[in-house]
């Protein structure tokens, strides 16, 4: 019998998904979305790349998860439990995008009271970047409970990077950063964001040229046209360079001949 995760149409279900974020602008998409989610069935490793991308992408159309859900409809108890995976998924990923790091938190526990199960391994990971990016001690603690169990789930560790990369007075948390960013799957040496957020780590540490090679291979690896990480990467750039030169007595290095912005 063809299993509910590989069964005919799993694909294109997959793909209206993923089109509800930027489709025609209607606001109760994250319900239509979470409810495609519940039709195929959809494990927590699909429901965080689907709900990860769509929040993502609501975000950059100005189509906020955050302005169409509200913190009840994630703690509810009135929802299938995948339709109500992908919502918290959704909501949770907005904030995570936002930087809103202590309200994120609190809804993650607050879901773990009222939850029907235990939450699942993408949730903890949400949870261990709202600790990490306010360089909570136990954020480290959470963050390894959930590498024993996500394996090489790329989404999962991304958020674990992103933690890591915005808490910057954890113990040893540049040396963690570098090394979760060899795990196969962020070790591939073509993906801008790591590359980026190793290049921070390593300014950090004080190795500042393998910095510049790290974010000179990110400006390389970005697709055309996406201008808002292109800046951040510039920006990273500039940073390096000026602390490299500051430490080195150096005079300031001219960056505006380099890569335009």
């Amino acid at each position: 019998m063809t299993s509910a995760m590989h069964r005919p149409g799993r694909a294109a279900a997959l793909d209206r998904a993923r089109a509800r974020a930027t489709a025609t602008p209607v606001d109760s998409w994250p319900l239509r979305l979470a409810e495609d989610l519940r039709d195929i069935e959809a494990d927590w490793r699909t429901s965080a790349e689907v709900c990860a991308d769509a929040a993502c992408a609501a975000r950059s159309a100005g189509r906020s998860v955050l302005a169409l859900l509200s913190p009840e409809d994630v703690t509810t108890t009135g929802h299938d439990p995948v339709t109500a995976r992908a919502l918290a998924h959704l909501y949770l990923s907005a904030l995570r995008y936002d930087f809103r790091c202590p309200t994120l938190q609190r809804l993650v526990e607050q879901l773990a009271e009222t939850a029907r199960q235990p939450l699942d391994c993408y949730t903890r990971a949400l949870y261990a970047f709202a600790l990490l990016g306010q360089s909570l001690p136990e954020g480290l603690a959470v963050m390894d409970e959930v590498l024993a169990k996500a394996g090489e789930h790329a989404k999962t560790l991304h958020v674990l990077l992103h933690g890591l990369w915005l808490g910057q007075d954890l113990d040893q948390g540049a040396e963690r950063l570098l090394a979760l960013s060899s795990r196969p799957a962020l070790a591939t040496g073509s993906d801008p964001i790591v590359l980026f957020r190793v290049a921070g780590a390593l300014r950090r540490l004080g190795r500042y040229d393998e910095g510049l090679l790290a974010i000179d291979r990110a400006i390389d690896c970005l697709p055309p046209g996406d201008t808002m990480v292109h800046a951040d990467l510039v920006r990273e750039r500039s940073l390096l360079c000026a602390v490299r030169d500051l430490h080195q007595h150096r005079p300031p290095t001219r960056t505006s001949g380099g890569v335009p912005s």
